[in-house]
């Protein structure tokens, strides 16, 4: 379902901060629901005070009623608890009539029928009584708006009647009046109230947000060592700030990994191409035949060298980026046996012992890759056993390389994943590493969502490589 589109110049309209949306939002809630509850409020107040009022006349019509069906009805009635009641025969000549309708002695001649409460009429008719000892003249409101008027019909010993009570509806009105002037004021109060209180807790939530914003501001390239202030709050805001700091570590760490890389692969770059360029120079300066051969051997040794540090610059720089590779569902087993096949120029020859069931998913260029660096690095410090294994153990498949050489130092266990480590330089440079080989096959690993570490041995060093086998649960 696609969201409304606001036009351009409503949206031009619209507060553009957080702080003044979250107070536009707020006091718009508020004043929907303040109204909103306010006009229900009145209905229901009006509709109650109504209802009571009704109910008054019907009570005292009621009484009056019953009275009436039992006994001759005085010409005046007692008082009836704030209802005027007037009772008139079928002739519409009043009967009896309570205290608050009678208005003074009788001297002048009876008036026509006057009209019922729901006829047209003047607001007061003055209505006689039947002459008794005391006849008396008497004034009702009959049409007056604030007035509910109930009417009742009744047989008695003053034959048919008609009785007519009215309740004032002056306090229905003075309530109404009363509440809508508080509400009048308060509810205007109140919305000003809920827009500042917003206005000034949303600025102060907000504040380590403006910090955190003008400090990134000022981080570059060159002060990746600088961090947000973290607040003491313990809400998203501190949490934001402390993601922010991992970030900024992460970023840190890779620059620095990034300008050591290019230091080192500089420096790694620049030894065979000035030993190669010494070897062409010195072929052009002796042009003697019988040292060609031997001057071209060198040549195109240090050309390799030159060509795979390349290649594995290349490698790293894909693995950092993080390219998507294939994959595919692999036997460890058949492909490290075709890839120890493969090897025909081993110094040390290698045993392997490989288990069948190791399956996983992988891209097979790189596994292969994974195994070669190993036994390569292997094949460098060996002196007489090279040994590879492949285990099924758990929810892992794992990979040994075990070598009979000098080993590697408890201390050098994790620098030797460092790239451009060589623990021996002068004798690992003469063998033609780089010191590239094991990181590669770390972040191949890693790649892989396995690991790769050094791991203690008796003899030798023993490097084991763990790789999630396919189906097993994280």
């Amino acid at each position: 379902m696609r969201r409304p589109r606001v036009p351009p110049r409503l949206r031009r309209l619209l507060p553009r901060s957080v702080r003044a949306r979250a107070t536009f939002a707020a006091t718009a809630v508020v004043t929907l629901a303040l109204g909103g509850s306010s006009a229900a409020l009145l209905a229901v107040l009006h509709a109650n005070l109504l209802r009571t009022a009704r109910d008054s006349a019907v009570e005292q019509a009621g009484k009056v009623v019953e009275l009436a069906s039992r006994e001759h009805l005085p010409s005046v009635l007692a008082p009836r608890g704030g209802s005027s009641v007037w009772v008139l025969d079928a002739d519409g000549k009043p009967v009896a009539v309570t205290p608050d309708l009678l208005i003074r002695p009788a001297a002048a001649p009876p008036l026509p029928n006057p009209p019922g409460p729901s006829a047209p009429g003047p607001d007061r008719s003055l209505l006689q009584l039947p002459p008794d000892e005391r006849p008396l003249v008497v004034g009702a409101r009959l049409h007056d708006r604030r007035q509910q008027v109930i009417t009742m019909s009744v047989s008695g010993p003053d034959g048919p009647l008609t009785v007519h009570a009215a309740a004032s509806l002056r306090d229905v009105e003075a309530a109404g009046d009363t509440t809508g002037t508080a509400l009048a004021v308060g509810v205007p109060v109140l919305v000003l109230l809920v827009a500042a209180v917003t206005w000034r807790v949303t600025g102060r939530a907000l504040r380590p947000v403006e910090a955190i914003r003008a400090e990134v501001a000022e981080i570059t390239g060159h002060d990746l060592h600088r961090r947000v202030p973290v607040p003491h709050t313990g809400d998203e805001v501190a949490r934001l700030a402390v993601t922010v700091n991992a970030t900024l570590d992460r970023l840190e760490d890779a620059g620095l990994r990034q300008r050591r890389f290019i230091a080192d692969a500089s420096h790694e770059l620049r030894s065979p191409i000035a030993v190669l360029r010494t070897q062409l120079e010195v072929a052009l300066a002796h042009p003697d035949p019988e040292l060609w051969p031997e001057l071209l051997a060198d040549a195109l040794e240090d050309t390799v060298r030159l060509q795979d540090l390349a290649a594995d610059l290349l490698l790293l720089a894909r693995l950092d980026a993080a390219d998507p590779v294939a994959v595919e569902l692999l036997d460890l087993a058949a492909l490290f046996a075709a890839a120890l096949a493969a090897r025909t120029a081993d110094r040390v020859p290698v045993a392997a012992e490989l288990a069948d069931g190791a399956e996983v998913l992988g891209n097979r260029t790189w596994l292969t890759r994974l195994l070669t660096n190993l036994v390569d690095n292997a094949q460098r410090y060996a002196a007489d056993r090279v040994e590879v294994r492949l285990t099924v153990r758990g929810p892992d498949a794992v990979l040994e390389v075990c070598d009979d050489g000098p080993g590697i130092p408890a201390a050098d266990r994790e620098r030797v994943f460092e790239r451009f480590t060589r623990l021996d330089d002068a004798r690992s440079r003469e063998l033609g590493g780089a010191g590239l080989g094991l990181a590669i096959a770390r972040d191949l690993a890693g790649h892989h969502g396995g690991t790769l570490a050094a791991e203690p041995a008796r003899t030798g060093a023993r490097l084991v490589a763990r790789l999630p086998r396919a189906g097993s649960a994280d």
